[in-house]
């Protein structure tokens, strides 16, 4: 491979179910993808998000709250229960800004 295959990001579809499987992707792409994905998710009046950050040693769980503590359309996260993923995974609570 030359150094032109390794610039080149390969566009990702992601299914808007109102659940995002953080683990594809990189730490550096979260401050755009979370942001955008609800959006998409409001646009699909979708209302709740959860975000499966994983267990680890919570840098990924860290940033997630920071960015939807700073999200205008975030009323409200915590914790996903034990059957929704524990503390491996957050859920948000969104709302458009319009309304």
């Amino acid at each position: 491979m030359d150094e032109e295959d390794y610039s080149e990001q390969e566009e990702v579809i992601l299914e808007i179910n109102g659940e995002l499987d953080l683990h594809p992707f990189s730490p550096k792409d979260l401050k755009t993808l979370i942001p955008d994905y609800i959006e998409e998710c409001l646009a699909c009046n979708i209302n709740e998000i959860r975000f499966i950050h994983g267990k680890g040693i919570g840098n990924i769980r860290r940033s997630v709250h920071a960015l939807l503590e700073r999200n205008p359309h975030v009323s409200s996260f915590k914790l996903a229960d034990t059957h929704s993923g524990g503390w491996g995974a957050t859920v948000a609570k969104i709302y458009s800004s319009k309304e």
